[in-house]
């Protein structure tokens, strides 16, 4: 596997500690398993996205869809076992899966369906009101003094 070094970064930056775990993750090779099931990624709008998968064979009962500490994790089970004597030809791949995605901060997802074989997972970013940009007036007061003068004039 190739390292790299990313220290030279690191200096001109703050808060990108995960910046080398997602880098590993990124380069991480599945010996094949990363063509199935296909799927598609779509901006829905500006801040909406929509993962479809491709998981025909696949009832709802038998697909699981999990998030933690921001990585999308969609599994397949079939628990329909079929003989393998009675097909002349299987086309259809009904094998169990794993397919994992990782999220971006603030992004949430919405809704989940199952329709004509393709599971759509529909996700939305949500910013928070004390993540997003704002202007920092030069000189003012700080934030914490203010509340402590408003405090003590009620007082």
């Amino acid at each position: 596997m190739r390292t790299f070094d990313l220290s030279p970064l690191f200096r001109a930056s703050v808060g990108f500690d995960r910046l080398g775990e997602i880098v590993d993750w990124v380069n991480r090779t599945d010996d094949g398993a990363g063509t199935y099931p296909p799927y598609n990624i779509e901006k829905t709008s500006e801040d909406a996205y929509r993962v479809s998968i491709a998981v025909a064979g696949f009832k709802a009962d038998e697909l699981d869809i999990n998030v933690h500490r921001s990585v999308l994790t969609v599994t397949g089970r079939s628990k329909a076992e079929t003989e393998a004597g009675k097909f002349l030809h299987r086309g259809i791949a009904g094998r169990a899966f794993e397919r994992r995605f990782e999220l971006a901060d603030y992004v949430k997802v919405a809704k989940a369906d199952l329709e004509s074989g393709l599971l759509h997972i529909d996700l939305v970013r949500e910013v928070p009101e004390a993540a997003k940009p704002r202007k920092v007036a030069i000189g003012s007061e700080p934030v914490s003094a203010r509340l402590i003068n408003s405090e003590a004039k009620a007082a």
